[in-house]
């Protein structure tokens, strides 16, 4: 069986078994998951989740980039248009993990830097080989952008990929 029979097969099964028809746009949980697109680290399993509970954007890393603030402040403004003013602050749970592959993305700095927004000199700052330190400087980003703090609350987590604890960083 080929890789798209397999997922032929799979979704046949969700559609049976799991499928929910007429969920809400906005995740029941209120929480948005910023995670890294690492296969170990899917949020889903990591925190047991049902369709439906959260939503989830997922990048190299789990990073704070550019893009992802453009990405906030725009499902800000869609959560706004859907409920109004009285639109729930939305839980942001920044999920990194320990031995992310980005790590090995350093050298050379150019394209990790441009990914960041950053000049390749000051790619220390964003902490890549550390992920408790990812985190805090992520959250410090966000607490910085007035328009997202307005709409989320952010917490950061670190996921170990040997035990699978995730421990919340509180910065």
């Amino acid at each position: 069986m080929n890789v798209i029979e397999t997922l032929v097969e799979r979704n046949d099964e969700f559609v049976e078994t799991r499928f929910a028809s007429g969920l809400p746009i906005l995740p029941r949980l209120r929480t948005l998951v910023l995670g890294c697109v690492d296969p170990r680290v899917d949020p889903a399993h990591v925190f047991g989740l049902d369709v439906g509970d959260v939503a989830v954007i997922r990048n190299v890393g789990g990073r704070v980039t550019p893009d992802v603030l453009t990405e906030l402040a725009l499902l800000g403004r869609l959560a706004q248009t859907l409920v109004g003013e009285a639109a729930p602050v939305i839980d942001l749970i920044v999920l990194q993990h320990t031995d992310c592959g980005i790590t090995r993305l350093q050298d050379p700095p150019d394209a990790l830097a441009d990914f960041f927004g950053v000049d390749p000199a000051d790619l220390g700052a964003k902490h890549v080989t550390d992920p408790r330190a990812a985190v805090a400087a992520d959250l410090a980003v966000l607490r910085d952008a007035p328009s997202i703090a307005a709409r989320y609350r952010a917490t950061g987590a670190v996921y170990d990929v040997a035990t699978g604890r995730v421990d919340f960083v509180h910065s």
